[in-house]
């Protein structure tokens, strides 16, 4: 059942995102890129090495695999049941986005950070995903090992 309390930019209690990063196993990422300049390649390449089944996800025909990953053109191309969708779009696109994670049975819809949609949100929570938006799941897997050191001079 979604939760209704949540403020998606703001709010993400770290229960919530630790339970979605523990629970699913399989990710495709739509808008995967094999540039590795591209901050989509390096967030696919860290979660492909920390152990999740990554599918990226993009329609460039000419574009057949990343890391030795086959791509895929569309969600609905995956062969394979999928966990959670992750965004690598443009916000216009989310809405759109998140009714073909709908259709193929994800269990969580997570806009990348500067991915984020209201109406997005909730058509994808009263289809009973899961939605995280306006993050990096990169980034909250490592968050509970950053110890900041205030101290230090700049």
């Amino acid at each position: 059942m979604p939760d209704a309390d949540i403020d998606h930019i703001y709010d993400y209690k770290p229960e919530y995102l630790t339970d979605i990063l523990k629970s699913v196993k399989t990710i495709a990422m739509v808008g995967a890129s094999a540039d590795k300049t591209k901050f989509s390649y390096g967030v696919l390449r860290v979660l492909h090495e920390t152990g999740y089944d990554m599918i990226p996800v993009n329609p460039n025909p000419s574009l057949t695999a990343i890391r030795g990953l086959k791509v895929y053109p569309t969600l609905q191309d995956i062969d394979r049941p999928v966990d959670m969708v992750q965004v690598f779009r443009r916000k216009e696109e989310f809405k759109a986005i998140a009714q073909e994670a709908i259709d193929i049975g994800a269990k969580v819809l997570w806009g990348q950070i500067g991915v984020y949609d209201d109406d997005a949100a909730k058509l994808a929570e009263d289809a009973g995903l899961k939605v995280v938006m306006n993050r990096c799941p990169k980034i909250e897997l490592f968050r509970p090992f950053w110890k900041p050191r205030l101290d230090l001079a700049i």
